[in-house]
């Protein structure tokens, strides 16, 4: 599996679909702010504003564009930027809203019609990595379907037919498909700004992301610094600096938040004993492994594997 494809899957990426739009002017609806998501809006036909909380512009969107909201931010959407807002709930209420079929403001047929399609991506509870911190409070892709492959454009075009309509299996098929988008969107992210902002720097260069698929290819091996930078192809001083240059962080650093996340999951997910987790995680004493935890987790692991469960279960 490549880097970035074991990252997402590590996170335990989820798109949740919400509706299809027709909006019609005037129309303004402000978007409250939500922890732990990423939320989306593709302009399947139309345009619109988008405004996010702590940006100062807000930013057009033309149609075929994609825009996520990455760390859930509040944020407004509308026909031009000086249109009042409505909060979601009134648009909601206002338009007699079930779930069903499309959300419709105004009066169709005005040739002044903005379709989008709305969701979220979420992440396991506590999943974390620094791929996902460090991305700015939005990513705009414009004309996302045509500047991808022609199956993604095929794909966009697949959950605007199905999304919301009373078609047999229809809205399953838009939920799946929008987790596609994400992955599909931090590639072009990779392939553009991202390759001057931290983290994505170091993935996309040539040393530290081969000492990168390395370590995420065998976490439990006993790495240290000097069969990091061996793997890289750099002396151990040159890979520690490039790495703290590019990454934002020391290989060290790294390497223990990764296992974290493993633990983390498989604490979650299997009946594997304390200390096979730790194993799996690249730590041969129980002891040593549980410390590193609790620090990163506030928890021991044996408490966090309770707790996380017991949420499921509520959830």
């Amino acid at each position: 599996m490549d880097l970035l494809s074991n990252i997402l899957d590590l996170l335990r990426l989820k798109g949740t679909f919400y509706f299809r739009t027709s909006f019609n002017r005037p129309w303004g609806v402000a978007v409250p702010a939500f922890e732990n998501v990423s939320r989306f809006h593709f302009v399947h036909r139309g345009r619109c504003w988008v405004t996010v909380a702590g940006v100062d512009s807000p930013v057009l969107l033309e149609q075929g564009d994609l825009v996520i909201i990455t760390h859930g931010a509040a944020h407004s959407l509308r026909d031009q930027p000086d249109t009042p807002l409505k909060t979601v709930d009134q648009v909601v209420a206002e338009a007699g809203f079930t779930g069903e079929g499309a959300l419709v403001i105004g009066d169709q047929g005005t040739g002044h019609e903005t379709q989008l399609i709305c969701g979220h991506f979420a992440f396991d509870s506590d999943a974390t990595h620094p791929l996902i911190e460090k991305l700015p409070p939005y990513l705009h892709i414009k004309n996302f379907g045509e500047a991808s492959t022609l199956w993604l454009e095929a794909t966009l075009k697949l959950i605007g037919a199905e999304a919301g309509r009373s078609n047999l299996g229809g809205d399953l098929i838009a939920l799946k498909l929008t987790e596609i988008i994400f992955t599909q969107a931090i590639r072009a992210f990779l392939a553009s700004d991202g390759q001057r902002q931290l983290v994505f720097k170091g993935i996309a260069d040539t040393h530290i992301g081969r000492s990168l698929t390395e370590i995420h290819r065998n976490p439990a091996h006993s790495w240290t610094l000097e069969s990091m930078a061996r793997v890289a192809g750099l002396s151990r001083t040159a890979f520690a600096n490039r790495f703290q240059d590019l990454m934002g962080m020391t290989p060290i650093q790294y390497l223990t938040n990764w296992r974290m996340q493993i633990a983390r999951r498989s604490l979650v997910e299997s009946e594997n004993s304390i200390y096979e987790v730790a194993e799996q995680s690249g730590y041969q004493s129980e002891a040593a492994f549980g410390r590193v935890f609790k620090r990163h987790f506030d928890l021991a692991p044996a408490t966090y594997r309770r707790v996380r469960r017991a949420e499921d279960r509520v959830a």
